[in-house]
């Protein structure tokens, strides 16, 4: 990478100094060829650099690419532990919470059928009391007449 960023400039520095040297060769005055050499030591200035503008641009990619590799090697490993003892206390304490919810329902389920048999129990007694009043109205009158027909044969004779 740091070659193909290189090689154009050195291109184009060794273009320019070729330039001005060519210059520097045909002019015939000294104060363009002192301007010549200004600039040629400029251009070779600039070049150098560019070349360590490159070169840590270069440095600073790879050292990038290796914390990305590192991370990326650290992420896909996996980090999935198991405990035995966690995963026993889990359970332990699902099933004690689900006994004490159960056990809750149950007591709920007990006293409604509680409720619901001594209802049943008092309506059983005043359906058993209503039953016995008109089974003793019902002798009574059948008493009442059996005595009344013993009357009338006892008249009779």
């Amino acid at each position: 990478m740091t070659l193909s960023i290189r090689s154009p400039l050195l291109r184009r520095v060794a273009v320019v100094a070729l330039v001005f040297g060519g210059l520097t060769a045909c002019q015939k005055n000294d104060a363009s060829a002192q301007v010549a050499g200004k600039l040629n030591d400029a251009a070779q200035a600039a070049g150098q650099k560019l070349d360590q503008a490159a070169s840590y641009v270069g440095q600073q990619v790879d050292a990038t690419k290796a914390a990305a590799q590192q991370n990326l090697s650290s992420a896909s490993a996996p980090s999935i532990t198991i405990d035995p003892a966690s995963l026993a206390s889990s359970a332990q304490a699902n099933l004690q919470g689900a006994a004490s919810a159960t056990n809750a329902q149950l007591g709920k389920a007990a006293a409604l059928t509680g409720q619901g048999l001594e209802t049943a129990g008092r309506k059983l007694q005043e359906w058993s009391a209503q039953s016995s009043a008109s089974a003793a109205g019902v002798s009574a009158s059948a008493s009442a007449s059996s005595d009344s027909s013993d009357a009338q044969k006892q008249m009779d004779k």
